[in-house]
């Protein structure tokens, strides 16, 4: 039995991992963490002075998570997160710690298998096409932007080439930031920000004479789930440090 906490307890993701850690045969949750609740521990050390957790999933704030990978790293918890915003020197500062401390670390900026699948054909397609552009919408209680979904799939495209801007006129923009953030290989990401929306992207490729979308909508949170405890099991299998359910798919 994988003995796991969920820091994050009490949000709406948080409720859903706790669900399916509960209904799995495989899993018991030992700890809800949650600053905003009575019925739970106020910190991940509270927890741990009193429970023995073999994983802690997170998903919290980008203002504490990257504290919150330290701790769990630091003193033997093997950590899931699902908490976006963290920087890239945050990210490989967890990577070399998850490797001096042989406990595993996995980063996943999302982890419904479609949404996955959309970032490895979006990866598959950047071989193809010279220019594209991403456009992420979600809810507007998500504070940070451009999504972890969308960085990420920057990230892979920009491994086919440098720049996906070929034959771009010189721009000015007449508002600022109409035309979006530019990420790796000069792809523009444009966040939108909605009540109704849970999570969708869409990765535009376009050359001469056509167009080709990519795209992927989150209905309900329960999609995630499958991924959630497809990365705990991982995580307790392994020591090794993961960025992206891609990795173990």
């Amino acid at each position: 039995m994988i003995r796991v906490a969920v820091c994050g307890a009490l949000g709406k993701m948080g409720k859903e991992v706790c669900n399916a850690i509960e209904e799995s045969d495989k899993t018991e949750l030992v700890a809800k963490i949650d600053i905003a609740g009575s019925g739970t521990y106020q910190s991940i050390e509270d927890a741990h002075r009193v429970c023995d957790i073999d994983v802690l999933v997170d998903f919290t704030q980008p203002k504490s998570i990257f504290e919150n990978a330290k701790y769990c790293l630091n003193n033997g918890i093997k950590i899931v997160i699902g908490t976006t915003g963290l920087k890239d020197d945050e990210i490989e500062y967890l990577k070399k710690l998850s490797k001096e401390q042989n406990t595993s670390c996995l980063i996943a900026p999302n982890f419904s298998t479609g949404a996955v699948l959309m970032m490895m054909f979006a990866k598959q397609a950047a071989k193809y096409f010279d220019n594209a552009e991403i456009i992420e919408l979600h809810h507007n209680q998500k504070k940070d932007a451009p999504s972890g979904t969308a960085i990420k799939t920057a990230l892979m495209m920009a491994e086919a080439k440098d720049s996906f801007t070929k034959g771009n006129c010189p721009e000015v923009e007449t508002i600022e930031g109409s035309r979006g953030g530019k990420s790796y290989a000069d792809i523009h990401i444009h966040s939108v920000r909605m009540p109704g929306y849970i999570a969708s992207q869409e990765v535009i490729f376009g050359s001469s004479g056509q167009i080709f979308k990519i795209r992927h909508d989150s209905m309900d949170r329960k999609c995630y789930m499958q991924g959630v405890m497809l990365a705990v099991k991982h995580v307790y299998e392994n020591n090794d440090f993961i960025y992206g359910l891609e990795s173990i798919l």
